[in-house]
């Protein structure tokens, strides 16, 4: 009987097949380095904001407490965004002539809010509750980074479900006391491993990784 196939239909065969798995293989790459990728994550991508209102010049320069402005952190699920009274507490006084807070100026004079633009800006699915996590212990650098050296706001974490999952590394690892939580320069001290550990009992911290927690 002839041969259907000549002798290098074999390695045709492989090649291709070679070739259909690489080419599955690095388009499935792409897309996960697309879907991590800050076009897609926003991370460390600022976005344009009606003021450039600078964290590293009001918490660094002036030192601000993060509750200053927002105000809702402790108590609520959201951290809140302040209200201009709260800008003109002090741009009534300084800086008040410059083109730069004019914007401030307005929103004060229509009584209209400023639209700012959210920097971390969860999907509508997910439930996240501020409070729950800063009385916790958890502080605001460990989702938020060092806002005290940002000229401009800007993500550095995507906040994705499976960062906020694998964020602790052990039992009371990202816990701080409570003078720790709105310190932006805080550093976990060598004993975190011991300290944690008594702050997940004092804080009486739950492992709550069940669908319904933020999926509501």
């Amino acid at each position: 009987m002839a041969q259907l196939f000549r002798p290098s239909s074999n390695t045709i065969a492989k090649v291709s097949i070679v070739l259909v798995v690489t080419l599955a293989a690095s388009t499935l790459a792409v897309g996960y380095m697309v879907d991590r990728g800050s076009w897609i994550t926003s991370v460390r991508d600022a976005p344009e904001q009606p003021i450039p209102f600078s964290h590293k010049h009001h918490v660094k320069d002036d030192g601000i407490d993060c509750r200053y402005c927002h105000t809702g952190v402790e108590t609520s699920h959201f951290a809140g965004l302040p209200a201009t009274e709260t800008c003109m507490t002090c741009h009534s006084q300084i800086w008040n002539n410059t083109a730069i807070t004019q914007p401030i100026r307005d929103s004060w004079a229509s009584g209209k809010s400023i639209q700012w633009t959210r920097v971390h800006d969860l999907p509508d699915f997910v439930f996240f509750n501020h409070s729950i996590h800063v009385n916790k212990g958890i502080g605001c650098s460990t989702c938020h980074g060092q806002v005290n050296e940002m000229p401009l706001m800007y993500k550095v974490n995507t906040l994705y479900m499976n960062w906020c999952i694998k964020l602790p590394s052990g039992p009371g690892a990202i816990h701080s006391a409570a003078f720790g939580v709105f310190n932006i320069d805080y550093k976990y001290p060598p004993n975190q491993a011991e300290l944690g550990a008594q702050l997940v009992k004092d804080y009486h911290v739950q492992s709550l990784t069940d669908c319904v927690t933020c999926h509501r």
